[in-house]
């Protein structure tokens, strides 16, 4: 487990500062094969193990309005019939994927995301989860979590989102700051936010998450410390402040922001600094990359005694169970094959309609993977890699397996981002915040000319 402090050292940050990927998978979903082949998609399922415990996922892509900033897989429309129309399609797909599996799985975790899926209406939603329980056994343990648009509910739909089953919630704030907010096309009263927050307390939510993002037009660290003071004083469970990667080749809506206005490099890191700086000092603990979470929280106690994970969702406390993915663009992992839905809500549909698993692209996990995803994975959630335990894991030597990784691990180590001995690696303080670069490491899939498509890894 991270049994270490973080230790922000600006240098050696600008230094190792490069494009590398998240690693809510591996590999990244941009290895992923195109025209994946039915068969094997179906095949996943149907081998699945059966008494292992699920996590699902629906993907809701519709926004009523286009944030600039964003680089989700959405659909801007006002059309509040196409949500209806939409959910048709999702309840044939739930029917379609679950006649594939050999019994009724347990669900752990189930997670709204988008896109706005607050764009749905309260009848819809009810009966997503509805029919979701008609195929699935949710029980009274599992984590089902919503992504909301304050600007698009009120105390009443945030009451209806308890009662039909949500107990965990995120919305998204960015910044309060109005010249911000215009720039990002996400115009968000400082009202709307408190109030969305205070509904959900008063509606029981288990869990409430904020998300933040640093690097937008106009931001420097006195107007993110007006907006991040704000949010601590509203104390929320988690906050996510991500990291604003500007890339308007891959998504065009980037284009319409004053590029000219956007904080250098120094300055995203001076506002990072001080977004560490003053949530550590509120109470909140660094999981680690873009996430916070008060010491009682879930994902804090994980982070302790070592059983945190991490899916594509982020950190989680359930990374350990086959995830489903529904909806346009969606992506699964069952047993050691990741599964993607096709991205187009016409050829999405078609395919269900037609009887057919909707995905358009897959990759089923060699040996070399499974060895290089457990020793990342063992990075990003415990900050260390046991050689015993990937002995016992695999019935083959650390050091013999990974021998060709020494010269790039040592240089790290030489600036004190790791240790190294013959029991493995150890994150140290200066590594933590640098903990993507560590894992590229040892990610065979990467071609050191192909990391300009990622973000930067600060």
């Amino acid at each position: 487990m991270f049994n270490v402090p973080l230790q922000f050292d600006l240098d050696l940050i600008r230094r190792y500062d490069r494009s590398g990927p998240r690693y809510t998978s591996y590999p990244s979903a941009d290895r992923f094969l195109s025209n994946f082949p039915q068969a094997k998609a179906e095949a996943a399922l149907a081998n699945s193990n059966p008494v292992r415990d699920l996590s699902l996922y629906f993907h809701v892509p519709f926004c009523e309005t286009l944030c600039f900033y964003c680089g989700c897989h959405r659909v801007p429309t006002r059309k509040r019939a196409r949500g209806t129309a939409y959910v048709d399609v999702l309840v044939a797909e739930l029917e379609l994927v679950s006649a594939h599996l050999k019994r009724a799985r347990h669900v752990r975790q189930l997670h709204l995301g988008g896109g706005t899926p607050t764009f749905l209406s309260d009848e819809d939603l009810a009966r997503l989860m509805v029919e979701t329980r008609r195929r699935f056994d949710i029980g009274a343990d599992a984590q089902c979590g919503i992504e909301i648009d304050p600007r698009s509910v009120d105390a009443g739909r945030i009451a209806h989102l308890a009662e039909i089953g949500f107990n965990r919630l995120s919305m998204g704030v960015q910044d309060f700051d109005p010249e911000v907010q215009k720039a990002v096309n996400r115009v968000q009263s400082e009202q709307q936010t408190m109030e969305a927050l205070a509904a959900a307390r008063r509606a029981g939510f288990r869990s409430i998450s904020v998300d933040l993002i640093y690097g937008l037009p106009y931001q420097d660290v006195a107007r993110f410390a007006t907006t991040l003071d704000k949010i601590v004083s509203s104390n929320p469970d988690r906050i996510a402040v991500y990291n604003y990667a500007h890339m308007p080749d891959r998504f065009p809506a980037q284009a319409a922001m004053p590029a000219e206005a956007l904080p250098s490099p120094d300055t995203k890191l001076a506002i990072l600094q001080h977004t560490i700086e003053s949530l550590t000092a509120a109470g909140y603990v660094y999981i680690g990359m873009d996430h916070f979470a008060r010491a009682d929280d879930e994902l804090a106690l994980a982070l302790q005694d070592g059983t945190l994970q991490r899916n594509f969702q982020g950190y989680s406390t359930h990374g350990d169970c086959d995830m489903l993915g529904f909806g346009v663009s969606s992506i699964g992992f069952v047993g050691d094959t990741f599964l993607q839905n096709l991205k187009g809500i016409d050829a999405w549909e078609q395919a269900v309609r037609a009887g057919q698993l909707p995905v358009q692209r897959g990759y089923v996990l060699s040996d070399d993977d499974r060895r290089c995803g457990y020793v990342i994975q063992e990075l990003m959630c415990r900050g260390e890699v046991d050689a015993s335990a990937f002995r016992r894991r695999f019935g083959e030597g650390f050091w013999e397996y990974f021998g060709h990784t020494r010269p790039a691990l040592e240089q790290l180590a030489g600036d004190g981002l790791i240790s190294l001995s013959p029991n493995g690696i150890q994150v140290m303080p200066r590594g933590r915040m640098l903990i993507r670069h560590v894992a590229m490491v040892f990610d065979s899939h990467l071609a050191h000319n192909r990391v300009a498509q990622y973000s930067k890894v600060i």
